[in-house]
């Protein structure tokens, strides 16, 4: 190791320490907050199932939040991950493209979502809203980094023949990138299923807004039920997610 980097290293270490003692961050405080853990997390056992319908439903809605915010940000983050790709575009171009993309991502879903709550009112439009604008942020990143990886050998070549630029993108960019997005949309899926129980504590519909009620109202082994019904949902489309992405990439580089 460098003398560089250890002195980076030594830094970090010095750094970590300070903010622990600024933040009040003891061992004796931490052992203590096991100790109510223990007590907190016996209050929500056994679950309880007697309102499983209506806690379903509010299930069921964070799914459908989650695909529509999937499938519009995904749409809108893929013009913008061309455009701020500095590799294809000019910089008068890529840049206002790039600086949408960093808007999107500089604030927490939760915050966009109260925004939108105080735009459109409670309800499962402000949450879609919050998670397209995630979604654009997330997924029009990593694209634009995947665009500007490809090889520019390809892109020349297709050049070469007289194509167009719409020729380009498809033979020449999609191609290589094409498996990076599966798995960037497929993730962001998963993602956005979860960002919807957070979006719905501050009332942007979903099960999320099922579980601040719960919690308003001290009913924890509901609580755990609805957690329980979180944890099965996110593995399971998780397990979906996996096989699609495995049957998308899988059959293409067989062909």
């Amino acid at each position: 190791m460098s003398a560089k980097a250890r002195l980076m290293v030594m830094l970090g270490i010095v750094y970590v320490v300070y903010a622990s003692s600024q933040l009040d961050f003891t061992y004796s405080r931490f052992s203590e907050g096991l100790g109510h853990a223990g007590t907190f997390l016996a209050r929500m056992f056994p679950p309880n199932f007697s309102r499983w319908s209506i806690l379903i439903k509010g299930l069921a809605e964070s799914l459908e939040i989650s695909v529509l915010a999937s499938v519009l940000g995904i749409l809108l983050a893929l013009p913008l991950g061309l455009l701020g790709s500095r590799n294809l575009m000019p910089g008068w171009v890529s840049w206002p493209a790039r600086a949408i993309v960093t808007l999107c991502r500089a604030l927490h879903p939760v915050i966009v979502a109260i925004l939108f709550v105080k735009a459109v009112g409670f309800g499962a439009l402000a949450g879609i809203l919050s998670l397209t604008v995630a979604s654009m942020g997330f997924v029009g990143k990593l694209f634009t980094e995947s665009i500007e990886e490809i090889s520019r050998k390809q892109v020349e070549a297709i050049r070469a023949t007289g194509a167009s630029f719409g020729n380009v993108i498809v033979f020449a960019v999609l191609p290589q990138v094409f498996s990076r997005f599966v798995g960037f949309c497929t993730y962001q899926f998963d993602s956005n299923l979860r960002n919807s129980t957070m979006v719905g504590i501050v009332g942007a519909g979903g099960i999320g807004l099922q579980l601040a009620e719960q919690i308003r109202v001290l009913e924890w082994q509901k609580v755990s039920f609805l957690i329980l019904m979180i944890l099965v949902a996110v593995a399971a489309i998780d397990w979906i997610s996996g096989k699609l992405r495995f049957a998308i990439i899988g059959q293409r580089a067989l062909a």
